[in-house]
Protein backbone atom coordinates (compact mmCIF):
# COMPACT_ATOMS: atom_id res chain seq x y z
CA UNK A 1 0.00 0.00 0.00
CA UNK A 2 1.27 3.45 -1.24
CA UNK A 3 2.51 5.14 2.49
CA UNK A 4 0.88 8.72 3.32
CA UNK A 5 3.28 11.83 3.96
CA UNK A 6 3.72 13.95 7.39
CA UNK A 7 3.53 16.76 4.94
CA UNK A 8 0.37 15.68 2.98
CA UNK A 9 -2.44 18.02 1.83
CA UNK A 10 -6.50 17.27 1.40
CA UNK A 11 -6.46 15.91 -1.69
CA UNK A 12 -2.68 14.69 -2.22
CA UNK A 13 -4.45 10.96 -1.14
CA UNK A 14 -6.68 11.23 -3.67
CA UNK A 15 -10.28 12.59 -4.98
CA UNK A 16 -12.70 10.71 -6.33
CA UNK A 17 -16.05 10.65 -8.32
CA UNK A 18 -18.79 7.97 -7.98
CA UNK A 19 -21.41 8.37 -10.83
CA UNK A 20 -24.72 6.33 -10.37
CA UNK A 21 -27.95 5.75 -8.48
CA UNK A 22 -31.68 6.16 -10.59
CA UNK A 23 -34.87 6.43 -8.93
CA UNK A 24 -35.10 2.69 -7.97
CA UNK A 25 -31.62 2.63 -7.00
CA UNK A 26 -30.09 5.17 -4.46
CA UNK A 27 -28.49 2.98 -1.93
CA UNK A 28 -25.33 1.64 -4.72
CA UNK A 29 -23.90 5.08 -4.90
CA UNK A 30 -23.68 5.23 -1.69
CA UNK A 31 -22.15 2.28 -0.37
CA UNK A 32 -19.55 2.95 -3.09
CA UNK A 33 -18.49 6.45 -1.95
CA UNK A 34 -18.46 5.63 1.58
CA UNK A 35 -16.19 2.33 0.46
CA UNK A 36 -13.92 5.13 -1.19
CA UNK A 37 -13.53 6.82 1.80
CA UNK A 38 -12.72 4.15 3.78
CA UNK A 39 -9.83 3.61 1.51
CA UNK A 40 -8.04 6.78 2.39
CA UNK A 41 -9.30 9.25 -0.32
CA UNK A 42 -9.16 12.62 0.93
CA UNK A 43 -11.94 13.59 -1.10
CA UNK A 44 -15.05 11.85 -2.71
CA UNK A 45 -17.53 13.33 -5.15
CA UNK A 46 -21.03 11.60 -5.40
CA UNK A 47 -22.90 12.57 -9.04
CA UNK A 48 -26.57 11.01 -8.36
CA UNK A 49 -29.86 11.95 -10.13
CA UNK A 50 -31.42 14.81 -8.05
CA UNK A 51 -35.06 12.72 -7.29
CA UNK A 52 -32.17 10.94 -4.99
CA UNK A 53 -30.08 13.83 -3.56
CA UNK A 54 -31.50 14.11 -0.16
CA UNK A 55 -31.71 10.15 0.40
CA UNK A 56 -28.15 10.17 -0.40
CA UNK A 57 -27.13 13.13 1.47
CA UNK A 58 -28.61 12.41 4.68
CA UNK A 59 -26.83 8.99 4.72
CA UNK A 60 -23.85 10.86 5.76
CA UNK A 61 -22.35 14.00 5.95
CA UNK A 62 -18.66 13.01 4.54
CA UNK A 63 -21.04 12.58 1.35
CA UNK A 64 -20.35 15.25 -1.15
CA UNK A 65 -23.37 15.08 -3.24
CA UNK A 66 -23.63 16.83 -7.16
CA UNK A 67 -26.96 16.87 -8.81
CA UNK A 68 -27.81 15.25 -12.01
CA UNK A 69 -30.47 16.66 -13.62
CA UNK A 70 -31.94 13.29 -15.64
CA UNK A 71 -32.96 10.04 -13.42
CA UNK A 72 -31.07 8.38 -16.49
CA UNK A 73 -27.50 9.54 -17.46
CA UNK A 74 -28.05 11.55 -20.65
CA UNK A 75 -25.17 13.54 -22.97
CA UNK A 76 -26.74 16.82 -21.69
CA UNK A 77 -26.46 15.49 -18.08
CA UNK A 78 -22.74 13.31 -18.37
CA UNK A 79 -21.65 17.32 -20.09
CA UNK A 80 -23.28 18.76 -16.51
CA UNK A 81 -21.36 16.90 -14.01
CA UNK A 82 -17.89 17.57 -16.18
CA UNK A 83 -18.79 21.43 -16.07
CA UNK A 84 -19.70 20.91 -12.11
CA UNK A 85 -17.01 19.11 -10.83
CA UNK A 86 -15.25 21.60 -7.97
CA UNK A 87 -12.20 19.61 -8.96
CA UNK A 88 -10.47 16.79 -11.25
CA UNK A 89 -10.68 13.71 -9.59
CA UNK A 90 -7.87 11.11 -9.86
CA UNK A 91 -10.31 8.42 -10.43
CA UNK A 92 -13.74 7.63 -11.35
CA UNK A 93 -16.39 4.80 -10.49
CA UNK A 94 -19.62 4.87 -12.94
CA UNK A 95 -22.59 2.19 -13.16
CA UNK A 96 -23.40 1.68 -9.68
CA UNK A 97 -27.57 1.60 -9.73
CA UNK A 98 -27.19 4.03 -12.47
CA UNK A 99 -30.02 3.93 -15.50
CA UNK A 100 -28.02 5.04 -18.45
CA UNK A 101 -27.68 6.07 -22.57
CA UNK A 102 -25.17 4.05 -24.51
CA UNK A 103 -24.20 7.04 -25.93
CA UNK A 104 -24.35 9.51 -22.57
CA UNK A 105 -21.69 6.64 -21.03
CA UNK A 106 -19.38 6.76 -24.00
CA UNK A 107 -19.51 10.53 -23.78
CA UNK A 108 -18.50 11.07 -19.91
CA UNK A 109 -15.78 8.14 -20.73
CA UNK A 110 -14.24 10.30 -23.36
CA UNK A 111 -14.95 13.30 -20.72
CA UNK A 112 -12.70 11.31 -17.47
CA UNK A 113 -9.83 9.95 -20.28
CA UNK A 114 -9.49 13.97 -21.33
CA UNK A 115 -9.29 14.83 -17.78
CA UNK A 116 -6.95 12.00 -17.75
CA UNK A 117 -9.07 10.57 -14.59
CA UNK A 118 -8.26 6.68 -14.36
CA UNK A 119 -11.92 4.94 -15.10
CA UNK A 120 -13.75 2.22 -13.10
CA UNK A 121 -17.07 0.51 -15.05
CA UNK A 122 -18.94 -1.46 -12.77
CA UNK A 123 -23.09 -2.62 -13.01
CA UNK A 124 -25.21 -0.90 -15.78
CA UNK A 125 -21.74 0.88 -17.07
CA UNK A 126 -20.81 -2.61 -18.23
CA UNK A 127 -22.51 -2.75 -21.88
CA UNK A 128 -20.07 -3.56 -25.27
CA UNK A 129 -20.65 -0.11 -26.62
CA UNK A 130 -17.94 1.10 -24.27
CA UNK A 131 -15.59 -1.13 -25.14
CA UNK A 132 -13.78 0.66 -27.89
CA UNK A 133 -13.63 4.16 -25.69
CA UNK A 134 -11.87 2.18 -23.07
CA UNK A 135 -9.80 -0.33 -25.18
CA UNK A 136 -5.55 0.22 -24.10
CA UNK A 137 -6.56 2.67 -21.44
CA UNK A 138 -5.91 0.35 -18.24
CA UNK A 139 -9.77 1.00 -17.17
CA UNK A 140 -10.66 -1.83 -14.46
CA UNK A 141 -13.98 -3.32 -14.97
CA UNK A 142 -15.68 -5.73 -12.63
CA UNK A 143 -18.84 -7.73 -13.86
CA UNK A 144 -20.17 -10.74 -12.29
CA UNK A 145 -20.59 -13.63 -14.77
CA UNK A 146 -24.01 -12.20 -16.28
CA UNK A 147 -22.13 -8.71 -17.07
CA UNK A 148 -19.16 -10.32 -18.36
CA UNK A 149 -21.20 -12.04 -21.24
CA UNK A 150 -23.23 -9.08 -22.06
CA UNK A 151 -20.06 -7.21 -22.12
CA UNK A 152 -17.90 -9.33 -24.16
CA UNK A 153 -20.33 -11.76 -26.01
CA UNK A 154 -19.35 -14.88 -24.23
CA UNK A 155 -19.83 -16.76 -20.91
CA UNK A 156 -16.42 -16.60 -18.94
CA UNK A 157 -17.03 -20.18 -17.92
CA UNK A 158 -17.35 -21.72 -14.58
CA UNK A 159 -14.20 -23.79 -13.72
CA UNK A 160 -10.72 -22.12 -12.62
CA UNK A 161 -8.96 -22.89 -15.72
CA UNK A 162 -11.74 -21.82 -17.89
CA UNK A 163 -12.20 -18.75 -16.21
CA UNK A 164 -8.62 -17.42 -15.87
CA UNK A 165 -8.11 -18.25 -19.58
CA UNK A 166 -11.05 -15.82 -20.79
CA UNK A 167 -10.59 -13.53 -18.20
CA UNK A 168 -6.49 -12.88 -19.49
CA UNK A 169 -7.54 -13.42 -23.05
CA UNK A 170 -10.22 -10.28 -22.87
CA UNK A 171 -8.20 -8.57 -20.85
CA UNK A 172 -5.19 -8.57 -23.30
CA UNK A 173 -7.27 -8.10 -25.86
CA UNK A 174 -8.81 -5.36 -24.73
CA UNK A 175 -5.67 -3.86 -22.74
CA UNK A 176 -7.91 -3.24 -19.29
CA UNK A 177 -8.36 -4.62 -15.92
CA UNK A 178 -10.70 -7.22 -15.62
CA UNK A 179 -12.44 -8.11 -12.21
CA UNK A 180 -14.25 -11.04 -12.46
CA UNK A 181 -16.52 -11.52 -8.86
CA UNK A 182 -18.10 -14.48 -8.19
CA UNK A 183 -17.42 -17.58 -5.79
CA UNK A 184 -13.51 -17.45 -7.53
CA UNK A 185 -12.66 -13.56 -8.48
CA UNK A 186 -10.05 -13.53 -11.43
CA UNK A 187 -8.45 -10.33 -11.88
CA UNK A 188 -6.30 -10.10 -15.19
CA UNK A 189 -4.65 -7.31 -16.84
CA UNK A 190 -3.59 -9.84 -19.53
CA UNK A 191 -0.06 -10.54 -18.18
CA UNK A 192 -0.32 -10.62 -14.70
CA UNK A 193 -3.25 -12.66 -13.38
CA UNK A 194 -4.88 -14.02 -9.99
CA UNK A 195 -7.23 -15.37 -8.80
CA UNK A 196 -8.91 -14.85 -5.20
CA UNK A 197 -11.70 -17.38 -3.55
CA UNK A 198 -14.70 -15.38 -1.95
CA UNK A 199 -14.17 -15.32 1.71
CA UNK A 200 -17.32 -16.21 2.78
CA UNK A 201 -20.90 -16.79 1.11
CA UNK A 202 -22.50 -14.21 3.30
CA UNK A 203 -21.36 -11.76 0.63
CA UNK A 204 -23.62 -12.91 -1.79
CA UNK A 205 -25.98 -10.22 -0.44
CA UNK A 206 -26.94 -7.14 -2.78
CA UNK A 207 -24.45 -4.26 -2.25
CA UNK A 208 -21.20 -5.86 -1.47
CA UNK A 209 -20.04 -5.41 -5.48
CA UNK A 210 -20.35 -1.69 -4.87
CA UNK A 211 -18.41 -1.45 -1.83
CA UNK A 212 -15.65 -3.01 -4.03
CA UNK A 213 -16.21 -0.94 -6.56
CA UNK A 214 -15.65 2.28 -4.41
CA UNK A 215 -12.35 0.63 -2.95
CA UNK A 216 -10.96 0.12 -5.82
CA UNK A 217 -11.44 3.33 -7.14
CA UNK A 218 -10.02 4.58 -4.27
CA UNK A 219 -7.12 2.69 -4.10
CA UNK A 220 -7.32 3.65 -8.35
CA UNK A 221 -6.70 7.28 -7.38
CA UNK A 222 -2.98 6.77 -5.63
CA UNK A 223 -2.05 3.34 -7.37
CA UNK A 224 -1.56 1.59 -10.55
CA UNK A 225 -4.87 -0.14 -12.14
CA UNK A 226 -3.58 -3.95 -11.47
CA UNK A 227 -3.00 -2.95 -7.99
CA UNK A 228 -5.72 -1.06 -6.73
CA UNK A 229 -8.01 -3.85 -8.51
CA UNK A 230 -5.94 -6.76 -6.93
CA UNK A 231 -5.84 -5.50 -3.66
CA UNK A 232 -9.47 -4.23 -3.49
CA UNK A 233 -10.62 -7.43 -4.32
CA UNK A 234 -8.58 -8.74 -1.25
CA UNK A 235 -9.28 -6.28 1.13
CA UNK A 236 -12.88 -6.51 0.53
CA UNK A 237 -12.71 -10.29 1.29
CA UNK A 238 -10.68 -9.59 4.38
CA UNK A 239 -13.30 -7.25 5.11
CA UNK A 240 -16.21 -9.61 4.35
CA UNK A 241 -14.72 -12.32 6.89
CA UNK A 242 -14.64 -9.82 9.24
CA UNK A 243 -18.07 -8.72 9.09
CA UNK A 244 -19.00 -12.60 9.06
CA UNK A 245 -17.31 -12.84 12.33
CA UNK A 246 -19.41 -10.72 13.77
CA UNK A 247 -22.86 -11.36 11.97
CA UNK A 248 -22.61 -14.66 10.19
CA UNK A 249 -24.84 -14.91 7.24
CA UNK A 250 -26.64 -11.76 8.18
CA UNK A 251 -24.15 -9.31 7.04
CA UNK A 252 -25.83 -6.32 4.93
CA UNK A 253 -23.36 -4.66 2.92
CA UNK A 254 -22.78 -1.30 5.27
CA UNK A 255 -21.06 -4.42 7.57
CA UNK A 256 -18.39 -4.64 4.76
CA UNK A 257 -17.47 -0.41 4.58
CA UNK A 258 -17.57 -0.69 8.76
CA UNK A 259 -15.29 -2.64 8.87
CA UNK A 260 -12.98 -1.63 6.00
CA UNK A 261 -10.48 0.50 8.97
CA UNK A 262 -9.94 -2.81 10.76
CA UNK A 263 -9.00 -5.08 7.49
CA UNK A 264 -6.74 -1.74 6.17
CA UNK A 265 -4.95 -0.53 9.22
CA UNK A 266 -2.45 -3.19 9.30
CA UNK A 267 -0.89 -1.74 5.95
CA UNK A 268 -1.17 1.78 7.35
CA UNK A 269 2.44 3.31 6.47
CA UNK A 270 3.10 6.91 7.36
CA UNK A 271 6.59 8.65 6.15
Amino acid sequence: MPPRSFLSRKGDSGIVLVAGGSRFYHGAPVLASMAALRSGADLVYTAVPRSIITAVRSFSPAIIALPLPDDRLTVGSANRLVAMMPKRADAAAIGMGMSLEPEALVALVKKMKEAKTKILLDASALIPQVLDEISNTDTIVTPHAGEYKRLFGHDPGTAKEEMVANVRKAAKERGIIIVLKGWLNVISDGDQTAAIKRSTPAMTVGGTGDVLSGLAAGLLARMQAFDAALAGVYLNGVAGSLAFKRAGLHIIATDLFDSLPAAMKPFDKVK
